[in-house]
Order: structure tokens, then sequence, then C-alpha cells
């Protein structure tokens, strides 16, 4: 098989041992014969003036371990880079140092990031280093990069290069479709515990027929069984989910030698960030690209590539998506030759928060050593506050922001709350809102994940690839065109009958048997209107065009239009930003705003839908931080605060079996993912840091109590001013939030009671004083629910009876949830 070509790379592609391919003395790609291909002419060359910073601004700032890591050659590198350490300033600096200084060609340069917004500041920050040549390296995700693999190797693995990406919406649709197709309990079979186990079996580079080997059991077989049908589907769709990208990359590397050789030809410098948190497919990838092949012939050998890697192994907190923390610990094994660079001087936080946070992660058992210092000062003390219950706890969290804005010229803006899981949020709204604290929750519904958005893109996914079953289902009669689910199934029907896809059923669906005339005549028209639409497509028509077209077409927007639900007014508002994204991307695609600019080759292509939509299909699903001059109070869990820093944080919730989280307190890999979780969360503050906890929690319905957390214990003593502590608690007054003087009692034990102070003494306290039990509404799987907090559901599954039911309600965006009908305000619709 002939290797493909990548047009204005050739001379990457030469063999390794001639002179165009040559080697510096350490063993690192040279690159200087790399000059003449640039497309902008701004290498150096002989006789033309020099272009670009010099060695000394490439250098300038950067202390003694920066500066090793930025100027390193040869053997593979792994960085150990502390919280603060300035890592992003070394990635870019080194990026800059390779093109600059060894000349290599932008092109040779493959840096792996885990955020679009990450790849897009990194390649914006060399582009002011070393100008406009820095477009054509590739600076992505993982995800995008191997999209740009795979869309040109596609056809290989049987696919289409047309396929689409389906997000985890997209598969939770799907694999609704196959457990009904395989007739699956669905209280036993949720759908969204099955795609948990096919990930983790992606990630772990294990295919079907891996699972059914190994399957020991029934239910093992089931879950194989599962996995199988979901692939064929995704296959017959021509698509691919997340976990698919890498793992079919992996394969198509394992099984075509000679294209893992182009790539190996072409990216002599790998640079990957956050390594700590590489899953083993992310790692194998890397590994295809940069680990020696013993196999290869001397004919064929290809000199690995550069590889450096960043990462810190104390802030690994994304085991629950497959993360391998033994990827960065077990770096120096892999690679035998490594050498390795520590970075501890921390340029964000006080000195203060940085032993706190040190004193906390060295209860870690095998991690390397590294202790944070600071010559930022000792800065304040970090003040502790030991709440009553969760209201008091989010009081003392708006007063004391308050305090800071009044009397220390703190704005909103400067301060973010961190609470252990999403829930926890509920009460600081609650709070912020009667005391008027401006404030935004990142974590609520993203906007590609709002209903109208998606149906947008369902429908500009389906013209691009009309396999796409679960996008063509999704807006088949959205708006309402008459083709119910009873039309649906007979097309079904007729699809499996005649094995073909379900679009092509819909064409044919004349000859769908017991299908009603008027559904047949609505289908038809339903499939002119997509024919023509993708006439536009099939006709390159820019993005924002066909959109708009979609949108007029469908009838969607006059849907809108006529509606009297305000809801709906905002609803027109989302399509027309989703419209101005699409018109700004078909503007200029390198600058456009979704995602990582890598996915055009520096704007040589004219980008259409399908560009389009892989764009918005790789928006990194971490949250916006909101930009607000006025200035917001952030509020966000901690694994969402990762690679954020603010001035001032309050890290709430510190309690065991709230964090660390319940499910960690007997298991000690997890105690030590969540001990990280909270080094994390400490290193966030840059100068004030606050603590808390609550001596009661709503939990179910019911106060539960809690012991303080285990990692309070882990703080030096003489770090912490507890401006209140547990010994408060014998009686106390609320404080009247109305603004009148009066208070309220709680009735609360005495110091002499407390040791009746249970969950369980609680809850009979509780079940004493609450209301008379509303009525439990009679639900079954299947019924739609109206929640006054989460909107419309449908119930996944019900356990237990009358007061003490218990209904999985599927929320959409906001996920399943557990709740206690007895308290819980649904309404069966």
């Amino acid at each position: 098989m002939s290797t493909p070509s990548l047009p204005g790379f050739e001379h990457l592609l030469a063999d390794p041992r001639t002179p165009s391919a040559a080697t510096s003395a350490g063993g690192a790609h040279d690159g200087a014969h790399d000059g003449a291909h640039e497309d902008d002419g701004s290498a150096a060359r002989p006789g033309t003036p020099r272009r670009g910073p010099t060695r000394e601004e490439l250098l300038e700032g950067l202390n003694e371990p920066q500066r090793a890591a930025v100027v390193h050659a040869g053997a593979p590198l792994l960085v150990v880079a502390g919280a603060g350490s300035g890592k992003t300033r070394v990635l870019t600096r080194r990026i800059a140092w390779l093109i600059q200084e060894r000349q290599a060609h932008p092109g040779s340069i493959l840096a792996i990031t885990f955020t679009n917004k990450a790849a897009a500041e990194m390649k914006e920050r060399v582009e002011d280093l070393v100008g406009k040549r820095a477009r054509i390296m590739w600076v992505s995700t993982f995800h995008s990069a191997c999209v740009r693999i795979l869309r040109k190797e596609a056809d290989k693995l049987g696919y289409k290069s047309s396929f689409s990406i389906y997000d985890a919406a997209d598969q939770k649709r799907l694999m609704q479709l196959v457990c009904k197709d395989l007739d699956l309990d669905p209280k036993r079979y949720q759908p969204g515990a099955l795609l948990h186990w096919v990930s983790n079996h992606k990630n772990e580079l294990r295919d079907v027929d891996a699972a059914k080997s190994d399957a020991k059991n029934k239910l093992e077989e089931t879950y194989a069984a599962v996995y199988d049908l979901y692939q064929r589907r995704l296959r017959e769709a021509n698509a691919m989910d997340f976990d698919d990208l890498i793992m079919a990359t992996v394969n198509l590397f394992q099984a075509y030698p000679e294209v893992r050789e182009t790539y190996r030809r072409r990216f002599r410098h790998v640079l990957v960030d956050e390594y700590q948190d590489t899953n083993h497919a992310q790692y194998a990838l890397i590994h295809q690209l940069c680990a020696d092949d013993p196999e290869a012939t001397e004919g064929q050998r290809v000199e690995p590539a550069e590889l450096m890697v960043v990462g810190d192994a104390d802030q690994s907190i994304y085991a629950f998506r497959g993360a391998n923390i033994r990827n960065i610990l077990d770096f120096e094994e892999d690679f035998p030759n490594a050498t390795s660079i520590l970075l501890e001087q921390n340029y964000r936080s006080t000195q203060t928060i940085l032993t706190a946070a040190n004193a906390v992660i060295g209860n870690n058992k095998g991690r390397k050593p590294k202790r944070l210092w600071s010559d930022a000062g000792d800065g304040a003390r970090i003040v502790g506050y030991v709440a009553d219950d969760e209201h008091d706890e989010a009081r003392f969290v708006s007063s004391t922001i308050d305090e800071l804005v009044d009397e220390h010229g703190v704005r909103p803006a400067d301060v973010a709350v961190f609470y252990r899981t999403n829930a926890q949020s509920r009460v600081f709204e609650e709070v912020f809102i009667r005391t008027g604290q401006p404030y935004k929750v990142v974590g609520g519904v993203r906007f590609y994940e709002r209903r109208e958005v998606r149906d947008a893109l369902a429908y500009l996914r389906m013209l691009a690839n009309p396999d796409d079953q679960v996008s063509l289902r999704r807006i088949l009669n959205t708006p309402k065109r008459g083709i119910g689910d009873r039309a649906v199934e007979c097309v079904s029907a007729l699809a499996d009958r005649e094995r073909i896809t379900f679009w092509e059923a819909l064409r044919r669906a004349d000859e769908a048997p017991g299908l009603a005339t008027r559904s047949a005549t609505n289908i038809r028209g339903f499939v002119a209107m997509v024919e023509e639409l993708q006439s536009m497509v099939d006709a390159g028509e820019r993005a924002d065009v066909v959109l708009e077209s979609v949108l007029a077409r469908s009838g969607y927007i006059a849907e809108l239009e006529e509606s009297d639900d305000p809801q709906d007014a905002t609803r027109l508002e989302n399509l027309a930003e989703l419209v101005a994204v699409a018109r700004e991307f078909s503007d200029d695609p390198v600058a456009g705003p979704s995602a990582d600019p890598a996915d055009v080759d520096a704007g040589t292509v004219a980008p259409g839908l399908r560009d389009f939509l892989e764009r918005v299909a790789l928006v990194a699903d971490t949250d916006s931080i909101p930009q607000d001059d006025d200035g917001v109070v952030t509020l966000m869990t901690l694994h969402t605060a990762k690679g954020l820093e603010f001035p001032v944080v309050f890290l709430t919730g510190l309690e065991d079996g709230v964090f660390p989280h319940a499910r960690a307190l007997g298991d000690q890999p997890e105690l030590e993912e969540e001990r990280r979780l909270a080094y994390v969360g400490l290193t966030r503050a840059r100068e004030r840091l606050y603590i808390s906890r609550a001596v009661v929690r709503s939990a179910w319905g019911a106060p539960s109590h809690n012991p303080g957390s285990r990692f309070l214990d882990e703080l030096p003593v003489d770090l912490v001013d507890w401006k209140r502590t547990e010994a408060a608690q014998t009686s106390w007054s609320r404080p009247d939030l109305t603004g009148g003087s009066g208070s309220t009692r709680l009735a609360t034990p005495t110091a002499a009671g407390r040791r009746n102070f249970s969950s369980a003494a609680l809850r009979a306290d509780a079940a004493a004083k609450s209301k008379p039990s509303r009525e439990v509404p009679a639900l079954e799987p299947g019924d739609r629910v109206l929640h006054d907090s989460f909107g419309m559901g449908t119930v996944v599954a019900i356990e237990g009876v009358a007061e003490k039911s218990v209904a999985s309600i599927d929320f959409g965006s906001e996920g399943v949830k557990r709740l206690l009908l007895r308290y819980a305000p649904v309404e069966k619709l």
C-alpha cells in the first residue's frame, strides 16, 4: 500500500537516513533544512535578516528549570509542573524555541492539550512570538488530532470521510434504541451505566471480541452483546463516538504500519500537556507516534520524535473518566532514557496557601516528592468556619464576600466558590438571590446542549450524513409535521426487512406496510425538503447559509415566532447565536470561536458544512467562565476548577461523606484521588482562602450529620484562623434575612445531648416536625414528569413503595436524578 501524500510536507516523509531528515548529535531532529519549506518564508535563510525573537528574548523571565525544559534536546522529557509553576509559558516558549532556534518546520510540531480553549491560547501565544507560520502547527486536543487523521484515512477502517461524531446525548439515544432492540429491562440495564461500561472498554482499547471472550457471567455477556450491537449501529450510521476517535486511530496505526510511519515522519516534535490525565488509549497513541519501534527493520526504522510531556501527578483527578495516574508515574520506565525536570516555584499563590496544600497532598503514598514554594510572601492566614447547616454556610460565604468587596476592594469577579458535587450549588444560589449577590453557576445547561441548538445541529448533521439515524429520528417530527411513532415503526420495519438505512426507508416509505396515507404524504414532504437542502450542501454552500435555510424551510423558526411561551423568545436568540457562530466560522475558519484552529489547515481549504459540524462537535466539554466587566461570583465544582485561578477562593462542604465523597471513605486509591482534588482546590487561590463545613446537611429530604473532613485535620493548625468552631454549636440564632431585627431559635441539641446528634435522631426529629406527607405520585418507567427545578424528565426506574418510593428520572442535560418521591416536587404529566 502506498504512503498517503501530505501536500507541502513531502520533505518530512523522506527516508530518515537521507541528509534531509538528519538528526542532530543529540539524536533529535535538527530541522535546519526545513526553512526552505516555510509557507511565508519567515524562517531564517542564509543572507536574509533574522526575523522573530532572539534567544535571549525567548528565555527572558524564565527560572533555571523552566529554561532547561525550553532548550532540552534529544531524549524524552518529563516536566513535572506543580500548580501555578508556569507550565503554559514553558510549553509556548519551547515551541517558539523549536521553530526559531532549531529551525523546526511548524508542520512537524504536534502539541496536545486537553481543551480547545487551551489549544487556541497556546497557538495564539506562539503566533505572537514567531508569526503566522505558527498556524501550520497541529495544536489541538487528542480528539481533534485524531479526527484530522481519520478524515484522511477513514476508508481503511470501512468508514466514509463524512462520518458523524456522536456526543453524550446522541450516544444515549442510540443506546436506548439498542436496549429496545435487545428487549432489555430498562430498570436493570440503564443506558448511562451501559455507556460507562462501553467507554471504559474503549479507553482500555478492548474491542467487542475482547469483551465477549472475557465475559464471565450472564450479566457480562449481556453487556458485551450491547457493546456489539451499539458498535454495529454506529457503523451503520457512519458515526463514531468520542472514545472511538482515539481507539480507531490507534487501531489504524497498528493495522497499517505504513500510515503510522507517515505520521511518525511528519511529527518530529510531540508535546503533551496534562499528561497525568491521559487514559490508556491516549497513552497508546503517544507510544505509536513516539516510542522506538523494535519490530521495524533497519530500512523502515523512523527515528522517534522528540517527546515532551508536562503534568503533575498531584493534580490527577479524572480517574472516573479513565485517566491513569500510572502513565506519568511510570514515564521513566516507559522511556528508559528519559530526563525529568521539576518545576516547584509557584507564581500564583501565597506561601501560606502553598504550605497548606503541600501538607495535605503529602499524606498520599507513592508520590514523587515535590514542595511548592513562592517568593510572594506568607500572605493572609486561611480562614475557617464551622456552620450550623448548609444555609448558614452559604450565608457566611455571602456576608464575607460583601465584606471583602466593601472593605478590601475585591471585585465579585475575583471570587470563586467551590463544592464537591453540582447539587451543592442550589443553597448558594438561594442565599445569593436573597442577598442580591451577583453570581454565575458554571455547569448549567451549556449552549450546545440546549434543545433548540441540538435540534438545529441534528438537521445539519443529517444533511451531511444521511446515515445518521439518531439525528434523523430526532428531527423527523420536529417541529410537528404529522409523522408519529406508529409511522416511524412502520418505516423501521421496512428498513429491517430490506436491510437498508432508515433514510433510504423514508425515501421508499410508500412500500412500508401499514403506513397511513396521511403519514406517507407527510414523509414525502419531509424527504423532498431534505433532498432540497442536501443539494445546497453538495454544492458546497456556506454553513451559515445552510443553517438559515434549514431553520426557515423546516418551519422551526416560524413555530417559535408564533409561540406565546416566553422561553421560545430565548430559544430564538440562541438560534440566532448559532447562526452567528456558523457565519464567523465561514468567514474565518482559523480564527473561528468554536474550537481548535488546527482543524482547517491554515485556511487553505474552503470550509463547508462538514468542517463546521466537526468544529462544533469538538468544542471542549469544559464550562465557559463568565467574562462580566461588572463581575460576578463564580460557583463551580472542584473538577471544573482545574486549570483556573482566583484571588479569593471559598472551599466549602469539607465534611467526611461530602468531601471526601462517601464512596471514597473505604477505598484508598479513591481517597487519594479525593485528596488530589482537595490539593487542586487549595492551589486555585492566589491571595485569600476560606474553608468551611456544616454540622448538619440535608440528604434525601432529611438532615444528616457528618464529621469534619479528614483533610481539615491535615492542615497545619497555625495556618488556619477559625472564625467559628463546632464548640459554638450548643445554641445559636439564625439571622433574619428580610432585614428585620428578629431571629429564629433553632431547636438543637445542647452540648450534653450531643451524643444523640446522630443521623437517625435528626431524621426522627425532622419527621416529627415535617409537614403532613404529600401524596406520593404513582409513577412507572416511561412516565413523563415535571420537576420544579430540573424541568421535564422521563422516569427510568422505580424502587420501594408508598412513602419510600425512590424514582430515577432522566432530566436530559441535568442528568439522571434519584428522588425520594415523598419530598420531590414532581408532577406526572
